[in-house]
């Protein structure tokens, strides 16, 4: 069976139009967790706490995207 681990993160943004942190030494790691169901559930957990502050977010990162191992080289095994 293929894992399909998904990160939970979020922090302050310089601009609520763009997605570039004020301080990225600051950020909420939420946790990595098996199945975008359980992310998403943690993602709306956390962008609840903070729906007055427009400046913060929280994301979904799909950490099983960055490596296919399907593939003869993913993008991970590139950088060195």
């Amino acid at each position: 069976m293929t894992q399909r681990l998904h990160l939970v993160f979020g922090g302050e943004l310089v601009d609520p139009s763009k997605n570039v942190f004020k301080d990225v030494d600051d950020l909420h790691i939420v946790g990595i967790f098996p199945d975008y169901a359980s992310a998403f559930d943690a993602w709306k957990a956390e962008a609840q706490k903070t729906v007055d502050n427009a400046h913060m977010r929280y994301f979904i990162a799909h950490l099983h995207r960055l490596r296919d191992e399907e593939a003869a080289a993913s993008s991970t095994e590139e950088l060195g």
